[in-house]
């Protein structure tokens, strides 16, 4: 029986990822810069996802898809990694966590994260949500004398488990009643057979899971503990990363598998963006520490990403994308301006930065205005985007609900921006640590956060 090798022409970009994060590991013992070696296996991945046409196509009996869906997530997670890896270059050699699969790891993370963008079976799907998991659980507790990085790592992986086992039962459920575990297939079959409480349950079972990916409410408790305690650069990471490729396995499982009992997911995933707009931006107003304060923003832009899959239309699901590219270069700009100050992990420790360092100052500024949807940033720009997909939908009520969440968050971003700019330095000034590759981390970031949001049209159809 002669079995035909598959065409791996689709799976370049994560044949290359992978290959370099296993090349690597093999160089650790005899090459210094890593991160430099992690840069190129990056921008070669990028670079092949972008130029070659022949990337694209399905391989696998149809299993891995490789489309325009997933290129465009998979660009976000490239760009992600890219910005990580220069802010990580000289902030772990600070955090003495410069080990030798750091940069190993947040390969194949992301290689996993490519994996579920274009995963066109739920078999494939578990297999790259499970090299991603596998890998952030680690990258969580990479600073190993850390009590609070311990601490994360462990939060993660047991509810991380937790999560992976209910999508398992989701999938079986769905198994049982369609004899397929092709989205396509699936979709085919539910359109000739009823609604069915099994086919609820298995639907809600996988729901659950994917928000757990995403961080949104009430599967949320794991994410201000291990934003805090993971090394800054991996919470930079986390809070992108993982959410977009939630984003990418939700709005491809919901529009295609589901699309049957779409009334059904709609009102589930209504309740949920409305308890993730609301407890993210509420409990992030009481917070004193800016990484939980930025867990809980990223939860409440989840449920505003979360509106767009809602719509259940192709503008929606646009909308929700170019969001999720205009929340990567803001979230990794604020967080890059964390690193750069020293033990600066408290709000109170950026009062009277505008005297101090009025170029770090006005950063943090331009992405605490971004998050907030401030124009002329792109945050305001995701934000109007995806608002009018949700009205022309016809859900004009939630957009009000979300306008109101929204406003509330003005508080918490611009409290940073006011203990910046009108209060005085209390225990002496911050020390700024500054790297060749986190300037270039921030200038990405910014230059990108004010293109996006003077021409939107660079990523918006």
């Amino acid at each position: 029986m002669n079995i035909p090798f598959p065409d791996l022409s689709p799976l370049r970009p994560e044949i290359i990822v992978s290959s370099a994060a296993m090349l690597l590991l093999l160089l650790d013992l005899v090459f210094k810069n890593k991160g430099v070696l992690a840069l190129v296996g990056v921008i070669a991945a990028a670079a092949t996802l972008y130029l070659l046409p022949a990337s694209y196509g399905e391989t696998f009996g149809g299993m891995f898809i490789s489309d325009s869906y997933s290129m465009y997530f998979k660009m976000i997670f490239l760009i992600n990694l890219i910005l990580t890896v220069l802010i990580s270059l000289k902030y772990i050699q600070r955090q003495k966590a410069e080990y030798g699969e750091y940069y190993s790891l947040l390969l194949f993370a992301t290689a996993g994260m490519m994996i579920m963008a274009s995963a066109k079976d739920f078999i494939v799907l578990y297999l790259g949500l499970e090299l991603m998991a596998l890998s952030t659980y680690i990258l969580a507790g990479i600073k190993r004398h850390d009590i609070k990085s311990n601490e994360a790592a462990l939060k993660y992986f047991l509810l991380g488990a937790f999560s992976s086992a209910i999508l398992l039962y989701g999938i079986s459920l769905i198994y049982g009643l369609t004899a397929t575990t092709d989205l396509y297939k699936i979709a085919a079959q539910l359109k000739q057979t009823e609604t069915s409480t099994a086919l609820l349950l298995s639907m809600l079972l996988i729901a659950v899971s994917f928000c757990f990916k995403i961080a949104a409410v009430p599967f949320h408790m794991w994410a201000p503990d291990v934003y805090e305690g993971a090394p800054t650069s991996i919470t930079a990471f986390m809070s992108v990363g993982p959410k977009a490729a939630g984003f990418a396995v939700i709005g491809r499982v919901f529009y295609v598998a589901f699309q049957n009992i779409q009334p059904d997911w709609t009102a589930v995933l209504i309740g949920i963006a409305i308890l993730t707009m609301a407890a993210g931006n509420i409990l992030a107003l009481v917070q004193t520490n800016i990484k939980r304060m930025l867990a809980y923003s990223s939860i409440a832009h989840a449920g505003y990403m979360l509106l767009g899959i809602i719509t259940g239309t192709l503008e929606g699901r646009q909308a929700m994308m170019t969001y999720m590219l205009i929340y990567a270069f803001m979230n990794m700009g604020a967080f890059a301006v964390v690193i750069m100050l020293d033990k600066g992990e408290e709000i109170k420790d950026y009062n009277g930065l505008a005297k101090s360092n009025p170029l770090v100052a006005a950063l943090m500024l331009v992405f605490m205005f971004s998050l907030t949807g401030i124009p002329p940033t792109a945050g305001f720009i995701g934000k109007f985007n995806i608002f009018m997909a949700v009205i022309n939908a016809g859900y004009t009520w939630l957009v009000v609900i979300a306008v109101i969440f929204s406003s509330i968050s003005a508080y918490y971003y611009l409290r940073v921006v006011m203990n910046m700019y009108m209060k005085e330095a209390t225990g002496g000034e911050a020390v700024i640590h500054t790297s060749p590759s986190l300037g270039l981390a921030l200038l990405i970031s910014v230059v990108m956060v004010f293109v996006i949001g003077i021409m939107p049209s660079i990523v918006i159809g």
